[in-house]
């Protein structure tokens, strides 16, 4: 159940079942620990613009279960912050792409949150197991519709850079420090959908981690070494 914050660490029901919301963050929970909890803070205080952005969220940690998987998630909206502790879905290593015939139709990409719904419902069009992918209007790859994107070429990692259509996503940063750390070459690059023919892809999410995202039957040598270390990010 959804929980209503009251300020200075209280909080009360509510049944309240408003899917609109402004802004909304979540992460995996996994026997008591957490990867990248400091830039999810981060990106949802920055987004909320509010000063007790800060405050709910430090509030929220002690109601996080020290056993078990959960995805618990946090939401602003019309003034109001709120959390809701849910377990967290099974693990999943591997998703297909699938390619919406419209254009990235979020109104406010840099945020996570106003467009949640609109989002879900475009990756349900695909199916179980499957991730949308957003693209520009101009036709580059942005990202996927729950999930930041990446590619490989060869030896060299590639994904979109940074900009006003890609939110700032805690996964894709975590796995850029592990990139850096292992000295990996990387390029951002604009690219559209048919240049990621042939190539392995990762689809990155605060709940799967890397999921390997190429074509069918294709061999990830890679995901699991990267998936470990990421893993082990979790404090």
């Amino acid at each position: 159940m959804k929980q209503r914050w009251l300020g200075r660490g209280a909080f009360a029901p509510t049944n309240d079942a408003t899917v609109a919301v402004d802004v909304a963050d979540s992460w995996l929970v996994d026997e008591g620990r957490c990867r990248g909890l400091d830039l999810h803070r981060e990106r949802f205080t920055r987004s909320c613009a509010h000063p007790d952005a800060g405050l709910f969220f430090d509030d929220v940690l002690p109601l996080l279960p020290r056993t078990g998987r959960w995805f618990p998630r946090i939401e602003f909206h019309q003034g109001e912050f709120r959390a809701w502790v849910r377990p967290a879905p099974p693990p999943s290593s591997s998703v297909s792409l699938w390619f919406p015939d419209r254009p990235d139709p979020r109104k406010r990409p840099l945020v996570k949150g106003p467009d949640l719904e609109t989002l879900l419902k475009l990756r349900a069009q695909g199916g179980d197991g499957t991730e949308a992918v957003l693209v520009s209007p101009e036709g580059w790859v942005r990202e996927g519709a729950l999930s930041s994107l990446m590619w490989w070429r060869g030896d060299v990692l590639c994904g979109p850079p940074d900009g006003p259509g890609l939110l700032p996503s805690v996964t894709r940063a975590l796995v850029l420090r592990i990139a850096a750390r292992r000295g990996q070459k990387v390029v951002f690059e604009q690219v559209g959908v048919r240049a990621l023919d042939g190539l392995v892809c990762w689809s990155m999410s605060a709940l799967h981690g890397i999921r390997s995202a190429g074509p069918v039957g294709s061999i990830d040598g890679r995901r699991q070494s990267w998936q470990e270390e990421l893993l082990g990010l979790a404090e």
